[in-house]
């Protein structure tokens, strides 16, 4: 019997879309404001799902205390009010898009849960642009 588990949490960072290998008017073009050379920001929105069967001594999933203060290491902690650019190591040479943040934010948190466990992780940009990842 596999259960999914969820936690919410929120985290407001800034980031700008470019490519440097393009023209500033490819830029421009392809990511518009988002390429903003001030860069601009967002209020995310995380939802982390974790699924698996319950343990039968406790009945949990996850103990979702664990499950907050992963988040909360290795991702509140490394990306709240951030320049996603310049201050996180994981974008230094990786373009910020939601798609890759996504994913980074998943490998984080699968670096440190159970193999036993599946991991989605979705990722609001705003209210109606999300993505998700769940490692395939």
């Amino acid at each position: 019997m596999n259960i999914s588990v969820f936690r919410k949490e929120n985290f407001n960072a800034a980031h700008r879309l470019h490519n440097p290998e393009w023209d500033a008017e490819t830029n421009r073009r392809i990511f518009g404001k988002c390429n903003n050379p001030n860069f601009h920001g967002h209020n995310y929105e995380l939802v982390v799902q974790v699924t698996g069967e319950p343990d039968p001594d406790t009945g949990y999933v996850i103990d979702m205390k664990i499950l907050s203060d992963i988040i909360h290491e290795e991702v509140i902690q490394r990306y709240d009010h951030r320049n996603l650019n310049l201050d996180v190591d994981d974008f230094r040479e990786l373009n910020p898009t939601a798609e890759n943040i996504v994913v980074s934010i998943w490998s984080r948190i699968r670096n440190r849960l159970n193999d036993r466990y599946d991991l989605t992780v979705r990722l609001y940009e705003t209210e109606r642009n999300f993505v998700e990842y769940n490692g395939s």
